[in-house]
């Protein structure tokens, strides 16, 4: 029970600060302060401000009679009252004359919260400038395409998660012929991603302890492909250490060990694969993080070596343990219809052990010659 408290208190604290996590694609002000390219972002920064990094183009097609630049010219007075519109340039129009190109300078970096506010504001918008001038009013240009894909990535990562977990929950429950098992298995993942991504928030958004160990440079958003990715390296690991652990205490279970030895025994044999699984896993992945010079590897390497870490010793090693110990033989609850409809993978070789070989289609073991 204790495990259970502890494991559990840990993984909730450590997830608290993933409530404040803000994705966006790295740009030239993540990269490390010795690169031309950060340098050059730094002085554009300063000498123009941090907007200057991000322009936003306003594409102004048609209008009230084809007259572009006249709609462009009410579309440009708008935008410029938005309060984080450092300014607007003059409208471009194209040789035709229908349409107009506007470009507009947000107040903060093109990474920032109020430059992603300034860009919704602007689409909220182009039904009223279509009423009143008849153009159709767009937003483009490379921070406007990256915070199009950091919303269809931060939109995607819950049915991702979804439906890898669920189809997780349906393998496991075939290979274990429980309902439980899989249960604590796919809630003590989402546990350990939680906690993850709260260590990667208070690390590298906040800069907590970042700065102290040299890790962060800079604080800011996390990337937005970083999810996805933890999700799915560290779901294929968890999910190994899983298998490894309960597959050993269920045969111990189904061959006449009472719940709690089984589980004991399970892990006494199991955990020593688990533990050296996981060290390699952190190893190679803290070596990426620490020996990067770029700042995106230094995240996915030590966020996936976090990730692993809580998984394989507080997940595996304490918390499904825990709750195996707990319930007993309820652990391996399953109904009875259910357990009619499942398929018996049997990959202990119960039935083989029971004389019911032949019975079942599977080849006896030859016997030893004398």
């Amino acid at each position: 029970m204790w495990l259970l408290l502890a494991g559990g208190i840990l993984l909730i604290g450590l997830s608290i600060p993933a409530v404040g996590l803000r994705l966006a694609l790295p740009d030239n002000g993540t990269a490390a302060p010795s690169t031309t390219q950060r340098k050059a972002y730094d002085l554009v920064a300063r000498g123009f401000g941090p907007g200057f990094n991000g322009p936003l183009a306003v594409v102004v097609e048609g209008g009230a009679n084809g007259n572009a630049k006249a709609a462009a010219t009410t579309v440009s007075s708008a935008i410029a009252k938005l309060g984080d519109v450092a300014m607007v340039t003059p409208p471009t129009l194209n040789h035709a004359g229908d349409t107009a190109v506007l470009t507009v300078v947000p107040k903060e970096g093109p990474t920032s919260q109020s430059t992603s506010d300034l860009v919704k504001a602007i689409r909220d918008q182009s039904s009223q400038f279509r009423r009143q001038t008849g153009a159709e009013v767009l937003v483009t240009g490379k921070t406007a395409l990256d915070i199009d894909v950091s919303s269809r990535l931060n939109g995607a990562l819950l049915p991702y998660l979804l439906i890898v977990v669920g189809l997780a929950f349906l393998l496991l429950t075939f290979v274990f012929r429980s309902l439980v098992i899989p249960l604590v298995a796919s809630l003590g993942f989402l546990l350990s991603i939680m906690a993850t991504l709260g260590v990667i928030v208070a690390v590298f958004q906040k800069g907590w302890l970042g700065s102290l160990f040299g890790i962060v440079d800079q604080p800011g958003p996390i990337m937005s492909i970083m999810p996805i990715l933890l999700v799915g390296i560290v779901f294929g690991l968890a999910m190994d250490y899983q298998v490894f652990l309960v597959t050993r205490v269920r045969e111990e279970y189904v061959h006449g060990a009472k719940p709690t030895e089984a589980v004991i025994a399970g892990l006494g044999h199991a955990s020593r694969v688990i533990v050296a699984a996981a060290l390699i896993m952190i190893s190679v992945f803290v070596g990426f993080g620490l020996f990067a010079s770029d700042p995106m590897i230094t995240l996915i390497g030590l966020g996936l070596a976090c990730a692993v870490l809580l998984d394989a010793f507080v997940v595996r090693m304490m918390l499904v343990p825990a709750v195996m110990t707990l319930l007993g033989s309820k652990a391996w609850w399953l109904p009875r219809w259910l357990e009619r409809a499942l398929p018996n993978i049997d990959i202990e070789g119960t039935r083989l052990r029971a004389g019911r070989g032949v019975e079942a289609g599977i080849p006896q073991p030859r016997p030893e010659s004398a």
